[in-house]
C-alpha cells in the first residue's frame, strides 16, 4: 500500500455522518452519536482526487492554497456532507477560511481548538464544550473511550512489530493512520488493522534487510511514495504524524492527558524532539521530511535540519499522484548517501 492514506473508503450510509478536517477527540463524536470520517482519507484514496481538487479551483478557491485545502473543501461536497468539525487552531492555516465558506453553503460546522497554551485546563474546558456543543458529555466521551483503545492498542501492536522490519512501511503509514476516524466504524477499522498484522506476521517477503528510515512532516499527498522507496532498499521504522495520530502514548488513559500529549497541534519543538527521541530508540539512519507546497509548516524545514542530527531529505509535493522523476532521482541519491 502507498502513500494514499487509506484504501478503498466508503462513506457510512448514516444520516448523522460528520467530517473531520484532521485528528480530533473523536470519543465526542463517537459518544453524540455521529459516524466521524476524515476528509483527508476520503480526498487522497479516491481515483477522483484530482476531480475534487479542480472543483474547488471552479467553486473559487484559489490554487495558490494548499491542495489538502482544496481537496478537503471538494471531498465535502463530492459526498454531499451537511455537518464538519474544523480544526481552527492547532492544523492547517486554512480551516478557518475554509469553515467560513462552507458554512456559507449551509454545511454545519463545528468548531474545535487545540489550546495554544497546552495547559490541561484549558484542553479540559474545550472538550466540555466542543461535547457540550454536541449534545453529549465529556463524560459520555470518556465511557467511549476504552473500547477505542482496544483497537488503538493493535495499532499499537503493529507499531512494535514495524521495529523489527517486518511491516511494510505502507501497512505501517495506513493502519496507524486509520485510527484517525476508524473508518467512523470501530469494528471495521479493528478488522482492517488483524488483516495488516496477519500479513505482517505470515508473509516472510516483508521481512528483509533494509536501511531504515523514519518520516516527519504532514501526509504525503503522493500515492506510492513509500513504495517507491522500499524499491530503493528501505524501510519506514517510524511514521511520526500517523503515530500520533494513533494516540498509542494515550492508551488507557483520560482524554485530557491524551490529547495534551498529542504533539501535532502544538509547537514544532515537541515534534523535533518526539521524533529525535524515536529515531534514537529505532535505530533510524536517516529522515524524510514531507513538506506540502503552499503549507505554512514548509518553514518549519529549516528547524527540522538544524535540531534532527541525521541526513534528511525534503520531499514536496502539491497535488495527489505519483513521485515524479526528478523527485524519485532526488529519493535515489538519498538512498545511495545512506548506503556508503
Amino acid at each position: 500500500m502507498g502513500a494514499g492514506r487509506t484504501a478503498g473508503r466508503g462513506v457510512p450510509e448514516n444520516f448523522f455522518v460528520i467530517g473531520i478536517t484532521t485528528t480530533v477527540p473523536v470519543e465526542v463524536l463517537f459518544a453524540a452519536g455521529r459516524r466521524p470520517v476524515d476528509l483527508n482519507n476520503i480526498f487522497v484514496a479516491s481515483p477522483e482526487a484530482a476531480a475534487m481538487v479542480a472543483f474547488a479551483e471552479r467553486a473559487g478557491i484559489p490554487s495558490s492554497v494548499c491542495a489538502w485545502t482544496r481537496g478537503l473543501y471538494g471531498a465535502v461536497h463530492h459526498l454531499g456532507l451537511k455537518e464538519v468539525v474544523g480544526v481552527v487552531s492547532g492544523d492547517c492555516s486554512h480551516t478557518l477560511a475554509l469553515c467560513e465558506i462552507l458554512e456559507s453553503e449551509g454545511v454545519k460546522i463545528h468548531r474545535f481548538v487545540y489550546p495554544p497554551s497546552r495547559r490541561a485546563g484549558d484542553l479540559e474546558r474545550e472538550l466540555r464544550r466542543f461535547a457540550e456543543s454536541l449534545g453529549t458529555t465529556l463524560a459520555a466521551a470518556e465511557a467511549v473511550k476504552p473500547a477505542l483503545d482496544a483497537i488503538r492498542s493493535l495499532a499499537g501492536e503493529l507499531f512494535r512489530l514495524a521495529d523489527g522490519g517486518g511491516v511494510a512501511s505502507g501497512d505501517l503509514f495506513a493502519g496507524l493512520l486509520n485510527t484517525s476516524d476508524f473508518f467512523g466504524d470501530p469494528d471495521k477499522c479493528r478488522r482492517k488493522l488483524e488483516a495488516i498484522l496477519v500479513k505482517a506476521k505470515t508473509s516472510p517477503e516483508t521481512v528483509r534487510p533494509s536501511v531504515r528510515l523514519v518520516s516527519a512532516g504532514v501526509p504525503a499527498i503522493l500515492s506510492d511514495l513509500w513504495d517507491v522507496f522500499e524499491r530503493l532498499g528501505a524501510r519506514f521504522v517510524d511514521h511520526e504524524t500517523p503515530r500520533q495520530y494513533a494516540l498509542l502514548h494515550g492508551i488507557g488513559r483520560g482524554l485530557t492527558e491524551t490529547y495534551l500529549g498529542y504533539t501535532y497541534p502544538y509547537d514544532v519543538f515537541s515534534r523535533i524532539e518526539d521524533v529525535r527521541t524515536m529515531a534514537g530508540v529505532r535505530s533510524a539512519v536517516g529522515l524524510v521530511h514531507y513538506v506540502q507546497s503552499f503549507c505554512h509548516r514548509l518553514m518549519h524545514d529549516r528547524l527540522w535540519r538544524e535540531r534532527i542530527h541525521l541526513p534528511i531529505l525534503t520531499v514536496e509535493a502539491d497535488r495527489p499522484g505519483r513521485v515524479d522523476e526528478r523527485t524519485s532521482t532526488r529519493m535515489e541519491a538519498f538512498m545511495e548517501r545512506l548506503s556508503v
